[in-house]
């Protein structure tokens, strides 16, 4: 038998995209990296209220549960908008999708929001940095939270206008998808450290 006869073969590359997950490898290994981070400190952050529990119960009492509970519903509500738009890019809808982008970069810029309000409060009743363990891992872990997701942020507003602009598509829709895929991440590491700090700290 010739390999004329054996049918058709799939090229490598054909082969290779199709285990290629949405937004491309480089995204998701960024992806693991960011999340083995925050899951060595939360590991840091639990081993350490064992050591001092009381210390971090009077930290705990001391957070605005309720702007915590809000940012949470901020992020979940920002996940949906974007899984949104990226089903309506997929879908040729130019416009629905460009909606959805614009919505979930308002959730991103309002979840920035609540939480400067927040650290300001803190501030203000002298919990800082240094105050101490607990609120020195509540300074650090909430930072470099907000820091992915102002990074998010900036990256779903500037995909609305790529979208706009015509260089992403359903055609060619990667870089959005690579960018949903970073938003979410922001959305899991939140549900993760929103019980380990304001719930259980």
């Amino acid at each position: 038998m010739s390999a004329n006869d054996a049918g058709p073969i799939a090229e490598p590359a054909e082969a290779a995209a199709a285990f290629e997950p949405p937004g491309g490898v480089l995204v998701w290994i960024v992806i693991l990296v960011e999340m083995a981070t925050f899951s060595a400190a939360l590991v840091a952050f639990v081993l350490s209220r064992r050591d001092e529990p009381a210390a971090f119960a009077a930290g705990r009492a001391a957070l605005n549960q309720r702007l915590a509970l809000a940012n949470t519903l901020v992020l979940l509500t920002g996940g949906y908008l974007m899984a949104n738009a990226v089903a309506g890019l997929r879908a040729g809808s130019t416009l629905a999708a460009r909606r959805w982008m614009l919505a979930a970069t308002g959730s991103g810029a309002l979840f920035m929001t609540l939480k400067g309000i927040e650290w300001a409060a803190k501030l203000h009743h002298g919990f800082g940095l240094h105050h101490d363990t607990f609120f020195t891992y509540y300074w650090l872990l909430t930072s470099f939270h907000f820091l992915h997701v102002a990074v998010a942020t900036v990256i779903l507003a500037a995909l609305y206008r790529g979208v706009g602009l015509g260089r992403h598509s359903a055609s060619a829709p990667g870089d959005v998808e690579a960018g949903a895929a970073f938003w979410h991440m922001c959305d899991l590491v939140w549900l993760v450290l929103y019980p380990t700090i304001y719930l259980l700290g």
